[in-house]
């Protein structure tokens, strides 16, 4: 369950943005958004969806493409560049994109995320010096690494400086005998830390303690999903995780409206490329279903298996473009799954950007759900902010106001004021 996630100089994001999903203070309404979990005796609460609205090139997609490019750092364990993979997101490999391109000296990058997974409230930071923008000379080093759990500091790490905290309380965590032979390990774990590695997954998890790196790991690979680019997903491969089934698929494939022919995956036993969707035609013959299904069918049957997973699960899902070429009354009927109880009983989330004003909804979002993208014209940096920060005194947020109406009268910001007349205008008489 995702409760906080923190940027700053990544892309567009210049400075300090934290993209939260704490319920704001003193919101009323649509109680069943809020999710619950109790930590001894803390209750946490997070919502259970978010959408992101703002115009084109405003940053949404960066604030995905931040929490991917976060998780794959810290998998990876360093952040030195690694081989090109096949992602729309290639900072997640060439970390010189990370830097914001407006900067003229160098700025550390920061991330950190707050989560709570089964009876644990995990929040990691780390603070990069990553060069400037395209540097790829740069010397990289790790500036500060801050683990904590239950609000609770583990370690501190500052450049290649390491101190630990709380030794007693984290005790059962650890290997056995490490707080035993403490001051014979430190020493080595502060020598043999390289400035470009990140603790947490080097010495903290061969020395300290593998159950809580593997922990963070496990969350990040399993439980908290992004989808950087949304039209490239293709999820045949879920298949093998016994989550959903063909016939789970067609009886989803129906109620979108594909009630003409059976869907299934076929696999060239002669080639290594993943199987391929196929409607079965009354003849019994298969066509490839890019062929005979419509872009936005195959865009549902990809993405549903990924939501289907995300509620069997618990997961938080982090998709851009989620709605396209969907109809909007299918994606409400998913956002409010996930708002319900009865069928959400594994606190999953759902967080996507969109253009759709149709979700601007008092009905269907609270207005700490609503989160906006905008982009300042003069610096081109981007800042995030949501509808409950307006106030509900004497404002156009508060509940019972038409968003969708008071978003296009620009009483939001994140919109902007389009004109081609011109444009078109000099192309028509070929000027």
């Amino acid at each position: 369950m995702l409760l906080e996630f923190e940027i700053e100089n990544y892309k567009s994001f210049k400075d300090r943005v934290k993209f939260s999903m704490i319920p704001a203070p003193k919101q009323k309404g649509l109680d069943y958004s809020i999710l619950h979990k109790k930590i001894d005796k803390k209750e946490y609460k997070a919502l259970s969806s978010s959408v992101i609205y703002g115009p084109n090139a405003a940053g949404k997609t960066n604030i995905i493409g931040a929490m991917q490019t976060f998780k794959n750092i810290v998998l990876r364990g360093n952040i030195r560049n690694s081989a090109p993979v096949p992602s729309p997101n290639a900072a997640e490999y060439a970390l010189e994109l990370i830097p914001n391109n407006t900067l003229k000296e160098k700025k550390n990058v920061f991330f950190s995320i707050n989560f709570i997974q089964e009876e644990m409230n995990i929040k990691y930071s780390i603070l990069l010096d990553l060069g400037i923008f395209l540097d790829k000379e740069s010397q990289r080093s790790v500036v500060e690494e801050i683990l904590e759990i239950d609000g609770k500091t583990v370690y501190r790490r500052l450049k290649k400086s390491i101190t630990f905290e709380n030794l007693n309380f984290f005790n059962d965590f650890f290997f056995p005998g490490f707080k035993k032979d403490f001051n014979t390990l430190y020493p080595f774990l502060q020598t043999s830390l390289k400035e470009d590695d990140l603790f947490l997954m080097n010495g903290f998890k061969t020395i300290v303690s593998s159950n809580i790196a593997e922990f963070i790991s496990d969350y990040l690979t399993n439980y908290f999903k992004t989808v950087y680019r949304a039209d490239t997903v293709y999820t045949a491969p879920v298949f093998n995780t016994n989550s959903i089934t063909d016939e789970n698929l067609n009886e989803a494939a129906m109620a979108f409206g594909i009630n003409s022919n059976k869907l299934v995956y076929v696999k060239n036993k002669n080639s290594d490329n993943p199987p391929v969707l196929c409607s079965l035609m009354p003849n019994k013959k298969i066509v490839p279903s890019e062929f005979f299904e419509s872009y936005g069918t195959v865009r549902f049957v990809n993405i549903f298996p990924i939501v289907a997973d995300a509620l069997r699960t618990g997961s938080t899902l982090i998709i851009d473009e989620f709605d396209s070429s969907i109809h909007p009354s299918a994606i409400m009927d998913i956002i409010t799954i996930f708002h319900n109880d009865d069928v959400n009983i594994n606190h999953a989330q759902l967080i996507f950007n969109t253009h759709n004003p149709l979700y601007l909804n008092n009905n269907l979002f609270r207005r700490d759900e609503i989160k906006f993208i905008d982009r300042n014209d003069e610096t081109k940096c981007s800042r995030h902010y949501s509808l409950s920060d307006f106030g509900t005194k004497g404002t156009t947020a508060r509940k019972g106001k038409d968003y969708m109406n008071n978003y296009f009268m620009d009483e939001y910001g994140a919109i902007r004021d389009i004109d081609f007349s011109d444009i078109f205008l000099k192309i028509i008489k070929g000027n």
